[in-house]
């Protein structure tokens, strides 16, 4: 396994690139690309509601703070930094203790110690099971152009 293909993921497996908080992830350039794009669009959207009857543009400001929020994250990555998106999260800590690359290679693998709730235990376990099976290249070409969320 390359290093760099290693850096890519999260010692969990899930995808760090993909993710909304990943400061050089898609999520995060998009958001940044909508804003500068917009401009100065709020006197517009104010205008918007009655000029061409649609209330929806009275949410602008909520669009608007949601994409400052996804543009303004700057996480490194899980293998950088501890994870922003959960804070319960003790895979960071574990794998380094035990010196292995990912979950999957660890006796203990499968294991209840990981900080997740049920829902992220569940997507913890598939994934690592489908990069144990195939391996990380293969896996990392599986969902690369695939949504994280």
């Amino acid at each position: 396994m390359t290093t760099d293909l290693i850096s890519k993921f999260g010692p969990c497996g899930l995808l760090c690139e993909k993710c909304y908080a990943f400061e050089n992830g898609p999520i995060h350039y998009h958001a940044k690309q909508i804003l500068e794009n917009l401009g100065q669009f709020d006197n517009y959207a104010k205008r918007f509601v009655t000029l061409l009857n649609e209330p929806k543009f009275e949410k602008y400001q909520d669009f608007k703070e949601m994409l400052h929020l996804l543009a303004s994250n700057n996480c490194k990555g899980c293998r950088q930094e501890q994870c922003h998106l959960f804070t319960s999260c003790k895979v960071r800590d574990c794998y380094k203790t035990k010196g292995i690359d990912y979950c999957f290679q660890c006796n203990c693998f499968p294991c209840n110690n990981t900080g997740f709730d049920d829902n992220l235990q569940n997507r913890w376990l598939t994934i690592n099971r489908r990069i144990k099976e195939i391996g990380l290249e293969n896996y990392y070409n599986e969902i690369k152009d695939k949504p994280r969320y």
